[in-house]
């Protein structure tokens, strides 16, 4: 068994599909098949099974899996530790982001940083801010670039940025009362959520009496931008926008506004890749656009 058969078995475990795993690797599906059955041969043993559902490892396979995930991590580790000595970054940085900041901020971000480290392995999670959180916490991930405050976390973390919360209405609805109009409205967090409806109290805005409710900030925006009705939404998202934007504000004046954080660990942190990393988000603070 040599290092292409390692990657072969981890690709078959991940899409549990030979003609997947084929195609990612460049082969043919007879090609991976016929190694299969040498494997087989070679250990004597039953490496999987095929259904029409896929593949399925035996407990023998489940063994060999077991051992050749422990000699990926294994090689891994030498070939980091081979690359430090040689004053090379390497390695792999798993970090989680939340759907706005990795549309609007991070694409340019990341590229610098792959130009800068071509050998590191990045491996990046997109969801949304709790679920990132989540998966942080739970060590998931060795970074998080998460939105809100999530004062429950009380290690390291780094302002990325702070921007206005606004209403958003198309032209044409430019001086017509948000009570005449109806809303489209997109799921936000417990924090968002409790804000705006301070704000709604506060301002004497009722629940509309029409509704559209939008799977995501994009949708949001281009039903506003049709003429739809009125939205909420933070203004890292409204550089293309091209109707009426009004920041919110609460009664005694305070703007509402979106705070983005990076959050990591003092350990992760000691990684040259992720030290690495945020090196470039603490460069990236002093960018017009995170004031």
């Amino acid at each position: 068994m040599d290092t292409q058969d390692i990657q072969l078995l981890m690709t078959l475990h991940r899409t549990n599909n030979i003609t997947r795993a084929a195609e990612e690797l460049y082969t043919t599906q007879s090609s991976v098949s016929k190694r299969i059955r040498q494997l087989e041969k070679e250990l004597g043993i039953i490496l999987l099974l095929r259904s029409r559902l896929g593949i399925q490892f035996t407990p023998a396979g489940e063994i060999v899996l077991r051992h050749i995930k422990a000699i990926t991590r294994e090689l891994m580790t030498m070939n980091q530790e081979l690359n430090d000595a040689q004053g090379v970054i390497s390695g792999t940085l798993r970090i989680g982001v939340s759907i706005n900041y990795a549309i609007y901020r991070l694409p340019p971000l990341l590229r610098l940083y792959q130009e800068r480290f071509p050998l590191v392995h990045t491996q990046l999670t997109i969801e949304v801010s709790q679920k990132i959180f989540s998966m942080f916490i739970a060590g998931q991930t060795e970074l998080a670039i998460v939105r809100g405050e999530h004062s429950d976390w009380d290690g390291p973390r780094i302002l990325l940025g702070r921007e206005p919360i606004c209403i958003i209405t198309c032209r044409e609805h430019r001086n017509l009362p948000l009570r005449e109009l109806p809303q489209i409205i997109r799921k936000a967090d417990t924090g968002m959520e409790r804000d705006t409806a301070l704000w709604r109290k506060e301002n004497k805005i009722p629940t509309a009496k029409n509704q559209i409710f939008a799977n995501n900030t994009t949708t949001c925006i281009e039903m506003v931008r049709q003429g739809l009705g009125w939205g909420i939404v933070p203004k890292i998202c409204l550089a293309h926008f091209d109707g009426c934007i009004r920041p919110m504000h609460f009664a005694d004046g305070r703007p509402l506004v979106r705070s983005t954080y990076l959050l990591y660990t003092e350990q992760t942190a000691a990684l040259p890749q992720i030290d690495a990393f945020i090196n470039l988000l603490r460069e990236s603070t002093s960018l017009p656009h995170t004031a």
